[in-house]
């Protein structure tokens, strides 16, 4: 224990009574003087998804120069019959959008524009079906309608205009109302998610304490933590100007009670030992404390550093998510080494009641299975059987393709899914979001002819199930829909016959941006200059950004850890391979999420944002526990031979990282009671991970490569001389 540590422990302890009125005195200011995350401010738009400098939003932009009609719209009214819709259906449809257009319904003031499409066969290529199903885009000014307000002004618009018998209406649907139904579906999860968690967490540390006043300590605790951390950060982004995604709400409250279950569990074992040696009650604490102390506060600016190198990134949703996610972890640090040693100094033995007092133990050696374990050859074959393993399991990451899962993820009981898998049945499934491609330096209208042979090859591009251009009957009965002839511009539209911001449609679009020059140079066009649009285009550069983001937020959470770990650990040569195996722990789990999620449940993609961000948590609390077991061989390392200290020190820290690795595991588990794809894929990959790393990572691959590399693991310095090596004791255990 340094001198810092002593001291801190002392204070800490000393101070017990005025900390935890210091505590509850903070969560109810906080609860009266800052704001709650949904009063901080709420999204309006969707551009927090996607990278603000896209061509794409930018081609939007030309496009709205160019034409009076716009086609790119989030907002959509989806009618269908499979029996087939009548006629004055289709006119009544009609009427309607004309009835709105440049705000001329005085109850729908709103809507700038609406234009009802109907699968019928030559006019709508690809169609599935003839007659039976119509889709009215509906069109707003973004900058002065949110999108709260669009998804309920459609709303109204179709529940008081489709009304009729034979209207068929099946309900609204398009980006805007599926990212307004994820935050509504979020706030109805997540009381769910949090209860589940605080019953798993005390379920956990009660079966394993034998105490019900054990994981009370603990929930008290993340109780506190949860109340300050989450109204700072919501204060936080006010001021600086940022709002943090409401998608990340449920993430921060499990990694908030997960961290300070995890570091509780620490300093309850040390509390836990020391009154098993039959020290008194308050030098327990203060041994406890002071103990762990170095290792836990290492640990959380560790795990905060780590998740604050998402404000690498490029996107806005990741710059707001980082720094919350950071601070979060920050507060709960607080709590954890203040709070609980404070209530653990207070109860004494009674933090463990209603167990008996434990029986004072003799000074505990090597453990005989781990001191096997530890021998060169058998840590050379554990080693390369863990790597083997991991190895197998990320064989699924290269597999990986991104998406964007904003309606596809919701539930089919959700309005906007049941609408998109209507309009997807008559028409094709990318029908709501048709890609947009334009075309400027046409010499019009005798480009006409090259135009249309254009269009034709585009349709019977891999991926594209119709393709609208100057050729359909669409604009013939809207002259200026797809031709600008004075600004020599043209769009094609095309309907993909994938999800439209899915994995398989971005692989698309992906395609067709490397074969557009080819094909426009056969119609004899190669002069035109071409660019995309639409929400294919906006996914497949967001995918691609975010796909460059990982370099630069990987570098910036290996240095962190890296880092860190450095100087905990005052060496170069451990830090480096403790890393290294978290990196592999987590490609493993990612690995086995696009295994599942796209193998064996065939959605095809997984969430484009979930793999890095469970990258970069995995990643730093895979350095926490590192720094947990390596900090108590570093320990133990100090008074005996390297081995002895592997053997004794490796079972002990692997029984409490299994158990606060199953608490955080259980506690991310939670959030697949969302019912949104992206929470159980993170669910999921969280889970499995923090397993990984808990009873395999740590227990098994670590402890063989700190015996493998040896005393170089401490380069550049020297470990200090230790005794001859002590006699293993007879008791088994894990490795």
């Amino acid at each position: 224990m340094s001198p810092f540590s002593r001291a801190a422990a002392r204070a800490i302890v000393a101070l017990r009574w005025p900390i935890v009125v210091a505590w509850v005195a903070a969560a109810v200011l906080v609860l009266v003087a800052l704001p709650s995350l949904e009063e901080a401010g709420e999204e309006t738009s969707l551009l927090g998804l996607v990278p603000k400098d896209a061509e794409a939003l930018e081609t939007e932009l030309r496009l709205a120069e160019l034409f009076e009609a716009p086609i790119v719209t989030h907002t959509h009214v989806v009618q269908r019959d499979p029996e087939g819709l009548s006629e004055p259906a289709f006119e009544r449809a009609v009427e309607r959008a004309d009835a709105v257009a440049g705000g001329g319904d005085p109850e729908l003031p709103e809507i700038q524009l609406a234009l009802p499409l109907l699968n019928a066969r030559g006019v709508v290529p690809g169609s599935r079906e003839n007659g039976t199903t119509i889709v009215t885009y509906v069109f707003y000014d973004p900058r002065e309608t949110g999108i709260f307000t669009q998804e309920e002004v459609t709303k109204r618009f179709a529940a008081t205009r489709f009304a009729e018998p034979g209207d068929a209406l099946v309900g609204v649907t398009g980006a805007a109302p599926a990212r307004v139904e994820e935050w509504r579906t979020i706030e109805r999860g997540l009381p769910w998610v949090t209860a589940a968690t605080i019953l798993l967490i005390a379920l956990v540390l009660g079966i394993h304490f034998r105490s019900f006043v054990a994981p009370v300590v603990t929930l008290l605790a993340a109780g506190i933590a949860y109340i300050v951390a989450l109204r700072s950060v919501a204060w936080f982004g006010q001021g600086i100007g940022v709002t943090i995604p409401r998608d990340a709400e449920p993430i921060l409250v499990v990694l908030l009670l997960g961290v300070v279950t995890d570091y509780a569990v620490f300093f309850l074992h040390g509390m836990q030992e020391r009154l098993a040696e039959g020290r008194p009650r308050l030098d327990a604490a203060r041994e406890a404390t002071g103990g762990y102390l170095p290792i836990v506060v290492t640990a959380g600016l560790i795990v905060a550093g780590g998740t604050a190198s998402l404000m690498a990134g490029q996107l806005e949703f990741f710059r707001a998510f980082g720094p919350g996610m950071a601070l979060t972890v920050l507060v709960s640090l607080a709590v954890a080494i203040t709070l609980v040693p404070a209530l653990m100094a207070i109860l004494g033995e009674r933090t463990f009641w209603p167990r008996p007092r434990p029986r004072e133990r003799r000074p505990r050696g090597p453990n005989r299975v781990a001191y096997f374990a530890t021998a060169r050859p058998a840590a050379l074959v554990l080693a390369v059987a863990a790597i083997a393993a991991l190895a197998f399991a990320c064989r699924g990451l290269v597999e990986t393709n991104l998406g964007v899962t904003q309606i596809a993820g919701l539930s089919t009981e959700t309005e906007p899914r049941r609408a998109q898998l209507a309009a997807t049945d008559g028409f094709a499934q990318g029908i709501l979001s048709p890609t947009v491609i334009l075309l400027e330096g046409l010499d019009l209208p005798g480009d006409l002819t090259a135009l249309r042979e254009l269009e034709e090859s585009l349709a019977a591009e891999e991926g594209v199930a119709g393709a609208l251009g100057p050729s359909t009957e669409a604009q013939e009965g809207l002259p200026e829909l797809l031709v600008a002839t004075d600004a020599g511009a043209a769009r094609v539209l095309l309907v993909l016959d994938h999800e439209p911001v899915g994995g398989p449609a971005i692989d698309a679009i992906e395609r067709l941006d490397e074969r557009l020059p080819g094909l426009l140079a056969d119609a004899g066009l190669e002069n035109a200059r071409a660019s995309f649009a639409g929400d294919t285009a906006l996914a497949q550069e967001t995918v691609e950004t975010i796909t460059h983001d990982l370099l630069r937020i990987g570098i910036a959470a290996f240095l962190v850890n890296f880092l860190l770990l450095a100087l905990f650990l005052r060496a170069l040569v451990a830090p480096l391979y403790l890393v290294l195996a978290s990196g592999l722990a987590l490609a493993a789990s990612i690995g086995l999420a696009s295994f599942l999620f796209q193998e064996v449940l065939g959605y095809g993609e997984l969430t484009y944002y979930v793999p890095f961000a469970v990258a970069v948590l995995l990643l730093s609390l895979g350095s926490d526990y590192n720094v947990f077991v390596v900090g108590r061989i570093w320990q133990e390392a100090e008074r005996m031979p390297l081995r002895d200290a592997i053997a004794t020190a490796a079972p002990r820290a692997s029984r409490a990282i299994g158990v606060a690795g199953l608490a955080l595991a259980l506690s991310f588990a939670t959030l697949a009671l969302i019912e949104l794809r992206q929470f159980r894929e993170f669910a999921f990959t969280m889970a499995v991970g923090v397993m990984l790393d808990a009873f395999l990572i740590r227990a098994v691959l670590i402890p063989a490569l700190v015996s493998l590399v040896g005393e170089k693991s401490w380069w550049p310095r020297r470990r200090r001389a230790a005794p001859p090596e002590i006699e293993p004791e007879p008791e088994t255990g894990a490795a």
